[in-house]
């Protein structure tokens, strides 16, 4: 841990907390869509700009977390989070619900940059990918949950008592870093960056892959995610009710990832882990294919295929979002910001290409989701084998490695 770090709260009992405000803010919502529409005549707008908000917002934050440090920025975030989700509670039509959003995705860029970052200043490189995977174990609970409880706030309370429950959350966790998160970074470092600075994280070759490992393997989850829907129940004619079971299924699995990577990393160093979730990431995609090619219609191939897929994804993104930023420690809230703005624009890309081929008629079958994934469990496998043993300086390959213990000082 940084030895000018100042917290009388452990960061690591902060850091899933953190984590979670997206799934807070992304899943608790979801259930509620179906009851905004019916009051405010559209509610999917407010999702999109809340995500396009959120993956754009991070360059920017990444640059304050830089020059101001991150205590100032991550309290900012959190306190206009919470005036973001109350105003959305408050909103009397559909624009202003979306102008919330908005503003709500832009304060959870400045959370989610602030503490990758603080993970970097407080920890060694080596160090990082196991922080992450437990940081992200809370966020996998909190996935796993988030839609449950959403739609029993939905339903029993309506729908703005979901984001009021939102305000709620941030300000509670305001409250707590605000007594217990310190400033992270080196005295001195809360500096204007050197010109450059942008062009030093792209020649930087760790950046370049763990990035694109991270961007990857979240692109291929996102394909699944925003088209799992119309191929499960449009296309194989599940129910809703029944389908709800397939992401929490997939966010249980991750969760799990999440546990076992940090047991592995343990034992058999990064690379190794890598490797394996590469194989587990391909291998998932092939089942889903093999599924598509000869048995159409099937659900199981691709129930199977994508919990499979699912524990690569609970490797490669502690790794790859640990990675991204272990050599650049100097610069490590604009080499988060650019990490998430990279996944973002990943996930957006492929999502949007393998929507194109959705059809009313469904004449490709679940193909459209299938593809996007076997895609990147190529490009994962090609990394992990090929790219990363070239790339070893800030997180040391086949090593056995101690996370240092954050606590109070």
């Amino acid at each position: 841990m940084s030895p000018s770090y100042r917290g009388s709260l452990s960061f690591a009992l902060l850091l899933p907390f953190l984590l979670a405000a997206q799934p807070v803010a992304t899943d608790s919502y979801l259930p509620a869509l179906p009851e905004i529409a019916a009051s405010l005549g559209s509610a999917s707008s407010s999702l999109t700009v809340f995500a396009l908000a959120f993956g754009i917002g991070q360059l920017p934050m990444g640059s304050l977390a830089d020059r101001y440090g991150r205590r100032p920025v991550l309290l900012t975030g959190l306190a206009a989070y919470a005036v973001a989700a109350l105003a959305g509670a408050l909103a009397a039509d559909a624009s202003m619900l979306t102008a919330a959003r908005a503003f709500q995705g832009l304060a959870m860029a400045a959370i989610l940059v602030c503490t990758r970052a603080a993970v970097r200043d407080l920890y060694p490189a080596r160090d990082g990918p196991h922080v992450m995977a437990r940081g992200l174990t809370g966020l996998g609970a909190t996935a796993l949950t988030a839609p449950i409880v959403g739609a029993f706030i939905a339903q029993h309370a309506g729908w703005r008592w979901v984001l009021a429950v939102m305000s709620l959350y941030a300000l509670v966790l305001c409250a707590a870093c605000w007594r217990g998160f310190g400033e992270t970074m080196q005295q001195g470092e809360t500096a204007q960056a050197p010109a450059g600075s942008v062009r030093e994280i792209f020649q930087s070759t760790e950046f370049r892959a763990w990035a694109l490992l991270a961007a990857t393997t979240y692109g291929g989850m996102f394909c699944f995610l925003l088209l799992s829907p119309m191929v499960y129940i449009g296309y194989l004619g599940l129910s809703p009710q029944m389908y709800g079971w397939i992401p929490a299924g997939g966010s249980a699995v991750y969760m799990l990832s999440t546990i076992g990577c940090r047991h592995l990393l343990y034992r058999q160093g990064v690379l190794l882990t890598v490797r394996q979730g590469a194989i587990l990431s391909i291998t998932g995609a092939i089942i889903q294919a093999l599924g598509c090619w000869l048995l159409p219609g099937t659900v199981w191939p691709l129930l199977l295929g994508h919990g499979v897929y699912s524990l690569g994804h609970g490797i490669h993104q502690p790794c790859g979002q640990a990675g991204a930023v272990g050599g650049l420690p100097h610069l490590a809230g604009r080499a988060v910001s650019w990490s998430g703005f990279i996944m973002m624009c990943a996930a957006f890309c492929m999502g949007q290409t393998a929507a194109a081929f959705v059809d009313p008629q469904y004449r490709y079958g679940a193909w459209p989701m299938v593809v996007p994934m076997l895609f990147a469990g190529v490009i994962i496998v090609t990394i992990a084998f090929v790219w990363l043993p070239k790339v070893g300086r800030s997180l040391p390959v086949g090593t056995r490695t101690t996370v240092v213990p954050v606590s109070a000082e």
